[in-house]
């Protein structure tokens, strides 16, 4: 049986009157890359950002890697985010700080201090795993877009998270860049057993990154499946995001 990573039931999100979420149920299974898709302004990043409490929920169930989320044990729901990578929209990384700067500072952030050689080792790796050995000094002023997104990525795995959370990955991105990221997204899944979530309009990451992917519309999850079974639907909606 493949052990579910997340599982969410009957979560409800508004600002003001306006619903965001509605009675969303979802999973996400071990070693899984879920693609949510979804217009702008659907809730996609609401939902990520409310499944590790960036944003809290109205009300519903979050459960991660069988603890509850929605515990107001403050150090508790801190515990289960330290298993959860979250690669933000735009990177997320300190302009003030070097390549190797960002990627040190989330170490020292933790609660097991690492000695100097561990902190080198690591940052030499997760730099290894996105490309961007040769950047090490570098400030992000100097980076590409394509880059930064790279930074932002190594920095998300330095902690070795067991759940990945990416926010739009590939926006921003010529088309070259993009199919790169999507392809570094599938060999981190390889390589580290990650289970992932992946937020994203770009059908192109979609149909390469996506094990199962889940759409949302009007607060509410509207179809569910494979690429190749939701692009061969008959339902206009659905349709609709296979056109370009």
């Amino acid at each position: 049986m493949v052990k579910k990573i997340i599982n969410v039931e009957k979560l409800n999100k508004s600002f003001g009157d306006k619903d965001v979420l509605r009675d969303i149920d979802m999973s996400l299974y071990e070693s899984e890359n879920l693609v949510i898709l979804g217009k702008s302004g659907s809730g996609k990043s609401v939902l990520i950002k409310c499944i590790v409490r960036l944003i809290d929920p109205d009300s519903g169930k979050i459960n991660i890697l069988g603890e509850n989320m929605m515990t107001d044990d403050t150090d508790k729901v801190n515990a289960i985010r330290r298993n959860v990578g979250f690669l933000f929209q735009g990177a997320a990384i300190y302009d003030s700080m070097s390549v190797r700067e960002n990627l040190e500072f989330p170490l020292t952030r933790t609660e097991e201090k690492k000695d100097k050689k561990k902190v080198k080792e690591l940052v030499h790796e997760a730099l290894e795993n996105v490309g961007l050995q040769e950047a090490i000094n570098k400030l992000p002023s100097e980076l590409s877009g394509g880059m930064r997104k790279r930074l932002g990525l190594a920095r998300t795995l330095i902690l070795k998270p067991k759940i990945i959370l990416y926010d739009e990955p590939t926006t921003g991105l010529d088309p070259v860049t993009s199919q790169e990221i999507s392809g570094l997204i599938l060999e981190i899944q390889e390589k580290y057993n990650a289970s992932s979530i992946i937020i994203t309009h770009d059908m192109s990451c979609a149909k390469m990154t996506g094990n199962r992917i889940k759409m949302l519309k009007d607060a509410r999850f509207y179809a569910e499946g494979k690429y190749d079974e939701l692009e061969k639907s008959d339902d206009e909606e659905v349709n609709s995001y296979f056109k370009y």
